[in-house]
Protein backbone atom coordinates (compact mmCIF):
# COMPACT_ATOMS: atom_id res chain seq x y z
CA UNK A 1 0.00 0.00 0.00
CA UNK A 2 1.12 3.58 -0.64
CA UNK A 3 2.44 6.01 1.51
CA UNK A 4 -0.69 7.69 0.41
CA UNK A 5 -2.92 5.60 2.22
CA UNK A 6 -1.04 5.22 5.07
CA UNK A 7 -1.71 9.27 5.45
CA UNK A 8 -5.11 9.04 7.21
CA UNK A 9 -3.75 7.02 10.21
CA UNK A 10 -0.60 9.28 10.27
CA UNK A 11 -2.17 12.36 10.73
CA UNK A 12 -4.61 10.51 12.80
CA UNK A 13 -2.00 10.08 15.43
CA UNK A 14 -3.03 6.35 15.36
CA UNK A 15 0.16 5.46 14.12
CA UNK A 16 2.32 6.30 16.72
CA UNK A 17 -0.51 6.13 18.99
CA UNK A 18 -1.80 2.91 19.14
CA UNK A 19 0.24 0.64 16.69
CA UNK A 20 3.64 1.28 14.77
CA UNK A 21 4.62 2.50 11.06
CA UNK A 22 3.45 -1.21 9.30
CA UNK A 23 2.80 -1.85 5.49
CA UNK A 24 -0.97 -3.04 5.11
CA UNK A 25 -0.52 -6.25 3.82
CA UNK A 26 -4.38 -7.89 4.17
CA UNK A 27 -7.92 -5.80 3.17
CA UNK A 28 -10.38 -5.37 5.73
CA UNK A 29 -13.80 -3.40 5.28
CA UNK A 30 -15.71 -2.63 8.43
CA UNK A 31 -19.95 -1.85 7.90
CA UNK A 32 -22.46 -0.85 10.45
CA UNK A 33 -26.18 -1.64 10.50
CA UNK A 34 -25.29 -3.46 6.34
CA UNK A 35 -24.59 0.43 5.06
CA UNK A 36 -22.54 2.43 6.88
CA UNK A 37 -18.84 1.68 5.76
CA UNK A 38 -15.88 2.83 7.88
CA UNK A 39 -13.31 4.81 6.56
CA UNK A 40 -10.40 6.68 8.07
CA UNK A 41 -11.20 9.49 9.70
CA UNK A 42 -14.43 9.59 9.07
CA UNK A 43 -17.35 10.75 11.45
CA UNK A 44 -20.05 8.19 12.65
CA UNK A 45 -22.58 9.07 15.05
CA UNK A 46 -23.40 7.38 18.37
CA UNK A 47 -26.99 5.43 16.87
CA UNK A 48 -24.97 4.43 14.16
CA UNK A 49 -22.33 2.63 15.79
CA UNK A 50 -24.69 1.24 18.70
CA UNK A 51 -24.27 -2.43 17.00
CA UNK A 52 -21.43 -5.03 16.37
CA UNK A 53 -20.09 -4.04 12.68
CA UNK A 54 -19.50 -6.53 9.89
CA UNK A 55 -15.53 -6.95 9.55
CA UNK A 56 -14.83 -8.53 6.14
CA UNK A 57 -11.32 -9.90 5.92
CA UNK A 58 -9.25 -10.60 2.73
CA UNK A 59 -5.95 -12.57 3.89
CA UNK A 60 -4.21 -15.56 1.94
CA UNK A 61 -6.57 -18.49 2.54
CA UNK A 62 -9.09 -19.89 5.09
CA UNK A 63 -6.50 -21.99 6.99
CA UNK A 64 -4.54 -18.52 8.06
CA UNK A 65 -6.45 -16.81 11.45
CA UNK A 66 -6.25 -13.63 12.42
CA UNK A 67 -7.01 -11.73 15.20
CA UNK A 68 -8.79 -8.23 15.58
CA UNK A 69 -8.58 -5.65 18.30
CA UNK A 70 -11.42 -3.01 18.35
CA UNK A 71 -11.68 0.10 20.53
CA UNK A 72 -8.73 1.80 19.95
CA UNK A 73 -6.67 -7.18 15.35
CA UNK A 74 -5.64 -17.23 13.21
CA UNK A 75 -6.59 -13.31 12.60
CA UNK A 76 -6.94 -11.06 15.51
CA UNK A 77 -9.23 -7.76 15.33
CA UNK A 78 -8.87 -5.02 18.38
CA UNK A 79 -11.27 -2.54 18.93
CA UNK A 80 -9.60 -0.19 21.33
CA UNK A 81 -10.60 3.92 21.98
CA UNK A 82 -7.24 5.36 22.67
CA UNK A 83 -8.88 8.96 23.71
CA UNK A 84 -10.34 7.38 27.11
CA UNK A 85 -12.09 8.88 29.13
CA UNK A 86 -11.61 12.52 27.11
CA UNK A 87 -8.98 13.44 24.30
CA UNK A 88 -7.66 16.54 26.76
CA UNK A 89 -6.95 13.81 29.48
CA UNK A 90 -6.72 10.14 28.18
CA UNK A 91 -5.24 8.41 31.19
CA UNK A 92 -6.92 5.13 30.72
CA UNK A 93 -5.92 4.79 27.27
CA UNK A 94 -6.51 2.34 25.32
CA UNK A 95 -9.92 1.50 26.32
CA UNK A 96 -10.60 -2.13 24.74
CA UNK A 97 -14.07 -2.53 23.01
CA UNK A 98 -13.82 -5.76 21.32
CA UNK A 99 -11.63 -8.85 20.53
CA UNK A 100 -11.80 -11.39 17.96
CA UNK A 101 -8.94 -14.42 17.59
CA UNK A 102 -8.73 -17.01 15.37
CA UNK A 103 -10.88 -15.48 12.31
CA UNK A 104 -10.25 -17.73 8.92
CA UNK A 105 -8.63 -15.46 6.18
CA UNK A 106 -11.37 -14.83 3.27
CA UNK A 107 -14.27 -14.39 5.91
CA UNK A 108 -16.04 -12.09 8.45
CA UNK A 109 -14.85 -11.33 11.96
CA UNK A 110 -18.30 -13.89 13.25
CA UNK A 111 -16.18 -16.85 11.91
CA UNK A 112 -14.03 -15.99 14.82
CA UNK A 113 -13.66 -16.60 18.57
CA UNK A 114 -15.24 -13.34 20.64
CA UNK A 115 -12.49 -13.73 23.36
CA UNK A 116 -13.59 -9.68 24.42
CA UNK A 117 -17.57 -8.89 24.03
CA UNK A 118 -18.50 -5.68 21.45
CA UNK A 119 -18.67 -2.28 23.96
CA UNK A 120 -20.54 0.02 22.35
CA UNK A 121 -18.67 3.43 21.81
CA UNK A 122 -19.93 6.03 24.06
CA UNK A 123 -18.07 9.45 23.87
CA UNK A 124 -18.67 11.05 26.57
CA UNK A 125 -16.39 14.48 26.02
CA UNK A 126 -14.69 15.69 22.77
CA UNK A 127 -14.18 13.39 19.54
CA UNK A 128 -12.68 9.97 20.15
CA UNK A 129 -10.81 7.45 17.67
CA UNK A 130 -12.20 3.87 17.39
CA UNK A 131 -9.21 1.75 15.96
CA UNK A 132 -9.94 -1.73 14.35
CA UNK A 133 -6.55 -3.21 14.24
CA UNK A 134 -5.95 -6.51 12.58
CA UNK A 135 -3.30 -9.09 13.41
CA UNK A 136 -1.92 -12.37 11.29
CA UNK A 137 -1.54 -14.95 13.59
CA UNK A 138 1.84 -16.02 12.63
CA UNK A 139 1.49 -19.50 14.66
CA UNK A 140 -2.03 -21.36 14.06
CA UNK A 141 -5.26 -20.97 15.87
CA UNK A 142 -5.81 -20.96 19.28
CA UNK A 143 -2.06 -19.15 20.17
CA UNK A 144 -3.20 -15.86 20.99
CA UNK A 145 -3.57 -15.61 25.00
CA UNK A 146 -6.77 -13.49 25.94
CA UNK A 147 -6.30 -9.87 28.47
CA UNK A 148 -5.52 -11.36 31.88
CA UNK A 149 -7.64 -8.67 33.69
CA UNK A 150 -11.09 -7.83 33.67
CA UNK A 151 -10.75 -4.27 33.00
CA UNK A 152 -10.93 -2.99 29.51
CA UNK A 153 -9.22 0.18 30.58
CA UNK A 154 -4.87 1.08 30.14
CA UNK A 155 -5.31 -1.59 27.44
CA UNK A 156 -2.33 -1.61 25.35
CA UNK A 157 -2.45 -2.75 21.37
CA UNK A 158 0.90 -2.63 20.81
CA UNK A 159 2.20 -4.31 24.23
CA UNK A 160 -0.75 -7.32 23.81
CA UNK A 161 0.74 -7.69 20.15
CA UNK A 162 4.42 -8.60 21.44
CA UNK A 163 3.16 -10.38 24.60
CA UNK A 164 1.34 -12.92 22.10
CA UNK A 165 4.28 -12.48 18.89
CA UNK A 166 1.54 -11.14 16.34
CA UNK A 167 4.37 -8.64 14.98
CA UNK A 168 3.01 -5.44 13.13
CA UNK A 169 -0.83 -5.23 12.09
CA UNK A 170 -1.42 -5.82 8.70
CA UNK A 171 -4.78 -3.86 8.48
CA UNK A 172 -5.73 -0.94 10.64
CA UNK A 173 -8.82 1.33 10.21
CA UNK A 174 -10.15 3.98 12.55
CA UNK A 175 -13.37 6.34 12.87
CA UNK A 176 -13.96 9.46 14.94
CA UNK A 177 -17.14 9.51 17.41
CA UNK A 178 -18.80 12.34 19.64
CA UNK A 179 -21.60 12.45 22.19
CA UNK A 180 -24.62 13.19 20.36
CA UNK A 181 -26.36 16.19 21.20
CA UNK A 182 -30.29 17.15 20.62
CA UNK A 183 -29.03 20.11 18.39
CA UNK A 184 -26.67 16.98 16.25
CA UNK A 185 -29.87 14.98 16.42
CA UNK A 186 -32.20 17.12 14.10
Amino acid sequence: MARGAMEPLIVGRVVGEVVEMFNPSVRMSVTYNSNKQVSNGHELMPAVVASRPRVDIGGDDLRTPYTLVAGVSPCLKIMTDPDYPSPSDPYLKEHLHWMVTDIPGTTDASFGKEVVSYEVPRPVVGIHRYVFVLYKQARGRQTVRPPTTSSRDCFSTSRFAQDNGLGLPVAVIYFNCQRETAARRR
